[in-house]
Parts: C-alpha cells; structure tokens; sequence
C-alpha cells in the first residue's frame, strides 16, 4: 500500500478512536496518526542501504520497480521474499509494546504500528503478495545466518 493510503487511513483511524474513546489526549492521537504511516521508514532505509541513494524519489521509483517485477514473477509462479523490513516484524512490535510499560506514548506507537500492520496484512493477502515479507525478525536472522554459513563451509 501506498503511503498515501496508510495516511488516510491511519487519519481515519485516529478519528474512530477520538469518537469512541474522547478522552484520549490529543498527543496520543498525533502519535497514533503519525506511526500509523512513519512504520514505513524501514522501507526507505532499505532504498537508501540498497542504492546510496537519498532521494524520496529514487525509494518510489526503487518500490515502483519492484512492483513490477513481483507482477511478472508471479505470473512465472516464482514467490520469493523481497526487501526485509525491520519495523514491520513481530518482534519489533513487541519491543514497542514492552516500551509502553516505561512511557504510555509507547502505546499510542503500537497502536499506530499494529494499525498499519494489519492493514498491510489486508492489502498483501487481497493482492495474493503476503509471501514477500517477513514478518519475524529472528526467522530472517537465522536464515542470513544459515546461507553465511553455507558460503563459508562451501
């Protein structure tokens, strides 16, 4: 999904909870807005890692492209992970929550994060692409470690 896509969406969200729970601070609101997209600089790190690159319009064009060679991959049938995301795995999601227990504004955070998360999750699955990423930051660790390790022994 588009970023522009996880605004609205998480602008709307941050509305229903403002309308079901009016007592939430205005603050919490903000961050729950703001995380609800901000969870994507993980992509453009990524980019940036990738290309050296700075530019916000090289990371669109990077994504762009990618998108289009996920297309013709799985018309080939080929399903492969992409990119790895470090801010959308479980694991950091946790950590996020574990934080709550020290600042409530950490809650607010996951609340935004788990909102994106999840509507991540929709949009994968309706466009039959949730085999891309990794949602475990520690399955992905353990599989760099095994394909270093066979580099090493081979």
């Amino acid at each position: 999904m588009l970023p522009r896509g996880h605004i609205l969406l998480g602008f709307a969200f941050s509305l229903i909870l403002y309308l079901v729970f009016p007592q939430i601070s205005i603050i919490c609101l903000f961050l729950v807005f703001l995380s609800s997209f901000l969870i994507d600089f993980d992509h453009y790190m990524v980019v940036v890692y990738k290309t050296q690159n700075l530019s916000l319009l090289n990371a669109f064009q990077y994504y762009k492209k990618q998108e289009i060679q996920v297309r013709k991959d799985l018309k080939k049938g080929i399903r492969k992970k992409y990119d790895f995301q470090i801010f959308h795995t479980v694991e950091f999601h946790l950590l996020v929550l574990l934080l709550s227990f020290f600042w409530e504004g950490f809650l607010c955070i996951f609340l935004g994060m788990l909102f994106h998360s999840i509507t991540d999750f929709i949009y994968m699955y309706h466009e039959d692409v949730l085999y891309q990423r990794e949602f475990f930051f520690l399955r992905w660790f353990y599989r760099k470690l095994d394909k270093t390790s066979k580099t090493l022994c081979a």
